[in-house]
Order: structure tokens, then C-alpha cells, then sequence
């Protein structure tokens, strides 16, 4: 059985269901097109983690900065939070709703089905793919360029405290450095072309620039917003450069005055949230291409598995066999290959895991996306389950499910 809701009429449809993201791309485009041809699978490259903490560290010790790149702008003006305690810790198995999803009318069939499965979770967009914020937001920014105009919820905390009340864990997810709304309206925190226009990747989606500050400020601020409303944990997605590095590279300049690699802006960005977020009751997590468990360097996109698994508290690889690329693993269909797919690719995770522990170092709980979406095939009850089933037979008891319309196979979780 097939749960199909979410838009009741056409004219309800929302771009979450037919723009490509990180999580389900709708173009012939597969995660081996995604990075540089000679990051794939099984070649080495040269790390780019050395001696981060020295590279890093002035400039994500921002906690109470005056400096004048934080502009009121990106915060909110409320007093500073006490330290509060954390929400419980539940070994988390939810599901993803877009922004027609969480309006009044919609959200209970979701509470339905998470209560008739062993589903427990929901992951909201709070921050999508386009910029723009599913609430209405107090901070001074979001208001200038109406980044919060047209919200899907009236009433963000209301929203929360229904789901909180039928027991079911609360991630926001907040969309980072792909934030075309922003770049539109303040050029200057876009990327920029070398002749100074801003620029757009192959879809002529506009990104904004990862080492401006004043872009990590006013995530963290969506961020704090978010723990206000009562979520349980913040989830960072796009958190990354854009794909095709080396070619974005030569069309680009970056203002990346501290000189820092990608990798160790991304670090650098985790420790300035880590900083912010210091006195908030929330958990932290980022989803990460599901290379990332086996890649040896950043993939041309900053993303390296020992430098997030490190600074947050659950790390969500993309692990959807339907885009990786043929051979990978060594495997010649991995569409048609889920539970092989999945089980290597955690065997990799852990094994980064557990090198990191033996250096002292404290890891996050690897929760991967799970694929509940059509793409180069029909995924059917059976295709998700074997993709759980290697979860279990690796000991990882968390996930996530994917579908960019939350049309869910429900049968698959009972």
C-alpha cells in the first residue's frame, strides 16, 4: 500500500516535488557527475584535512564577536538563551515533509501514518531548497528581503508541539549554502563570476557564497529560531559547495579571505554553529553526499567525512543506490542493488567511525537517507526494506526516508 497525499489539487503542487536536490535528482545527472571525474569511487586523493583546528580557529570563535562582518541583520534580537537541557535522545526513524506537507490540513494524516508504522520522526523543511523559510520569522534579515513571506504555518511552535504531542521527534531542516532567495536579493553574499555577475550552476539555480560570514550568521539565527520553536534537533542539508568543483573553481572568486580550502570552510562553518548554538536545546546533524562514507578527499564540494562526523551530533549520508554510479563497489546495477549498496556503504561509514574513536576523537551517530523514491526504477516495498535490513545487519538502528513529494510506501515500515 502506497500513501499518497500531500497536494490535493495541481494548483497545491510546490517545487519540491519537480526541482532536483541533493536527495532526489530528476535529471540523468547521478552522484559520479556530481564530483570531479577523478574522485570516484577507489581513487586516492591527497587529504585536506591537515592542521585544521590552527586554520579555522579565528575565524569560527564568532561566539559574542563585535566583529563588523555580523551585522544585526543576521541575528535575533532576544536576550541570550540560559543552557537548557536537550531533548531525550530516540533512536530516530522518520520521514521528510515539504512545506505543503506541514500546512493545518495536511499534518495529520502524517501523525497517522507515523503512529501506524514504527516510524517516530518527521524532518520539516524550516529553511528549503529555494530560500525561503515555511514560517514566520522575527529575524531582521529574513524580514528585509521576504525570505519568510507566504509561510506554510501560521504558528511554528503550535505545528511542533502537535507532533511533540503525539510522541514523535521534531528535525528542522535548514537548507545552507544553496539559497537562491538570498543571493537574489543581496548580490553581495552570492557567488560571484570573475568578471563580478553572479553566478548560477547548470540549472541557473544561484548559490550564495560559503565563506561569507554574514551567510553563516543568518543561518545559525534560522537555527536558534528553529530550537525556539521547540524543534529537537537542527538538520543542516546542502552543506557544501556545488558540485563540479573544479569547474565552478575556474569561473568563480570566492571571498575567501582566510585562504581556507573548502573542507576547512565547511569545518569552520560547523565550529562557528557550534558557537552559536552553544546555549540551545537542540541536537545538531548534517546530511552529506553518500560518497562521503568512502571518498578520500572532498569531492570537489568541501565535504569530508572526518571533519563532520567530528563537529555534530548525527551524520546523514544520501545513500540512494539509484545514484551511484555502475561498478561502483563493484557492484554493475546498484539501482537495482539496495541492500548491497546500503551494507557497504555503512561498512565504510563505521570504519571512519571507529578510526576517529581510536584517535580520541567523540563521532556522530550515522543515521542515512534511506531511498523511498522512484528513479532509474520503480523502488517497491521490497526495495526499501533490504535497504533497512542492511542498517540492521550492520547494527545502525536510525534512519531517514526520502521522497521529495512524501508520497511514502507505507507498508515498508511496518
Amino acid at each position: 500500500m502506497f500513501l499518497l497525499v500531500g497536494c490535493t489539487t495541481n494548483q497545491e503542487a510546490t517545487p519540491e516535488r519537480t526541482t532536483p536536490n541533493d536527495h532526489q535528482s530528476l535529471s540523468n545527472s547521478r552522484v559520479d557527475n556530481h564530483i570531479d571525474k577523478n574522485n570516484t569511487l577507489g581513487i586516492s586523493q591527497k587529504g585536506t584535512t591537515e592542521n585544521l583546528d590552527n586554520r579555522v580557529r579565528k575565524i569560527s570563535s564568532t561566539e559574542g564577536s563585535s566583529k563588523e562582518e555580523q551585522s544585526s541583520e543576521n541575528t535575533v534580537e532576544k536576550p541570550k538563551q540560559k543552557a537548557t537541557e536537550k531533548p531525550k535522545k530516540v533512536d530516530v526513524r522518520g520521514i521528510y515533509l515539504n512545506r505543503t506537507s506541514i500546512r493545518e490540513e495536511n499534518v495529520q494524516q502524517y501523525i497517522d501514518l507515523i503512529k501506524s508504522t514504527n516510524l517516530n520522526a518527521v524532518v520539516i523543511d524550516v529553511k528549503d531548497d529555494y530560500g525561503k523559510l515555511t514560517y514566520d520569522s522575527n529575524i531582521e534579515l529574513a524580514n528585509k528581503i521576504g525570505s519568510d513571506s507566504g509561510p506554510a504555518t501560521k504558528d511554528l511552535k503550535k505545528l511542533i508541539q502537535r507532533f511533540k504531542d503525539a510522541g514523535i521527534y521534531t528535525i528542522a531542516r535548514v537548507v545552507v549554502f544553496k539559497d537562491p532567495f538570498l543571493a537574489k536579493n543581496m548580490s553581495d553574499y552570492a557567488m560571484k563570476r570573475k568578471d563580478g555577475t553572479v553566478w548560477q550552476d547548470a540549472a541557473g539555480t544561484k548559490w550564495v557564497d560559503p565563506y561569507k560570514e554574514e551567510v553563516w550568521n543568518y543561518v545559525t539565527s534560522i537555527a536558534q529560531e528553529a530550537s525556539d520553536s521547540g524543534f529537537d534537533e537542527i538538520q543542516y542539508d546542502y552543506i557544501r559547495f556545488p558540485e563540479k568543483g573544479k569547474q565552478v573553481d575556474q569561473e568563480v572568486t570566492y571571498d575567501n579571505p582566510n585562504n581556507l580550502t573548502k573542507s576547512e570552510n565547511i569545518l569552520a562553518f560547523l565550529k562557528h554553529s557550534e558557537n552559536q548554538l552553544r546555549n540551545y536545546p537542540v541536537y545538531v546533524s548534517a546530511d552529506v553526499f553518500g560518497l562521503v562514507t568512502t571518498a578520500s578527499d572532498d569531492m570537489g564540494i568541501g565535504q569530508v567525512w572526518e571533519n563532520i562526523s567530528t563537529h555534530v551530533d548525527y551524520i546523514s549520508p544520501m545513500t540512494y543506490p539509484s545514484h551511484y554510479a555502475p561498478g561502483s563497489y563493484g557492484v554493475p546495477n546498484p539501482d537495482r542493488a539496495p541492500y548491497e549498496i546500503m551494507l557497504q556503504a555503512m561498512i565504510d561509514a563505521k570504519e571512519r567511525n571507529k578510526n576517529l574513536e581510536e584517535k580520541g576523537k567523540d563521532v556522530a551517530v550515522i543515521r542515512p537517507w534511506v531511498q523511498d523514491f522512484d528513479y532509474l526504477s520503480i523502488y517497491t516495498v521490497t526495495d526499501v526494506k533490504k535497504q533497512i535490513q542492511a542498517l540492521q545487519d550492520q547494527n545502525i538502528t536510525q534512519y531517514l526516508i526520502w521522497n521529495a513529494g512524501n508520497d511514502y510506501t507505507v507498508d515498508a515500515y511496518k
